[in-house]
């Protein structure tokens, strides 16, 4: 008696529509073109048609997506911004960030923070504590300057071109530690962004160390971060830079999961 053929268990490719995603990568093109492209620039940028980018951007327009300006250049609306804000109000960051923030806390054992901006300062969101004798302690909810503290300084890193001009006037000392002049912030923030990752070097409060990095958007913008801190007396060897690296890695992951 002949066996009845076994049922295969590979999932089946998604077979992907192929208007639909021509029409998104014109979309993701426009908005992260601020001057706009044009026709012909679009088709060679995608390996398009002219007459079937034509097509797409008239089908975007007419939804509400794009617009042409004078000057036969495409960008994008207001409308996209609107779509990916409702997405961001709806995200759930504690949970994005969780399971970081727990890896962070088993190798470590320091205190951990997810903080958000809020104009120059951030604040903390969530928090795992430190399982360490001596430890360093801000409550959840609680807030700190956004250029003196890890998580602040990372955040500061990705979004400086937009925050620059307003922390001129706005560097206060809390420290002897503390950056205040822009000179060496842009050189602080200049490293930081090489790095992935920002050091608080005991500039918020004496003899308290903090390590962050960004959460980032697909654009590069900076949401959120994921911070340790550490009292001084805890570091020991190249515990610093374990711990920097560590963060970044974290925070880059954490990166990768929002824009899946």
């Amino acid at each position: 008696m002949s066996k009845a053929p076994e049922k295969s268990t590979e999932t089946p490719a998604v077979r992907v529509d192929s208007t639909l995603s021509k029409g998104l990568s014109i979309l993701e093109t426009l908005a992260g073109s601020p001057k706009g492209r044009g026709v012909t620039e679009l088709s060679q940028i995608l390996g398009l048609s002219k007459s079937n980018t034509f097509r797409l951007l008239r089908s975007l327009s007419e939804l509400g997506y794009v617009r042409m300006s004078e000057n036969k250049a495409y960008s994008a609306t207001l409308k996209v911004w609107q779509v990916g804000q409702t997405l961001m109000d709806n995200i759930d960051l504690p949970a994005l960030c969780a399971p970081h923030m727990l890896k962070l806390s088993q190798e470590f054992g320091e205190a951990i923070y997810l903080a958000v901006p809020e104009g120059l300062s951030v604040i903390y969101i969530d928090k795992l504590e430190s399982t360490q004798p001596i430890r360093s302690f801000t409550p959840k909810g609680g807030t700190a300057p956004i250029h003196c503290v890890g998580t602040g300084k990372a955040i500061l890193a990705a979004n400086y071109e937009q925050l620059r001009d307003q922390l001129k006037g706005n560097l206060k000392r809390y420290t002897d530690n503390t950056i205040t002049s822009m000179q060496r912030m842009d050189k602080d923030m200049a490293s930081a962004r090489a790095n992935g990752y920002a050091i608080d070097t005991a500039e918020y409060r004496d003899g308290i160390y903090s390590f962050g990095a960004a959460i980032l958007m697909p654009t590069g913008e900076a949401i959120a971060a994921i911070g340790v801190s550490v009292p001084e007396v805890n570091l020991k060897g190249n515990r610093a830079e374990e711990i920097s690296l560590a963060v970044g890695k974290q925070a880059a992951e954490a990166s990768r999961m929002l824009a899946s």
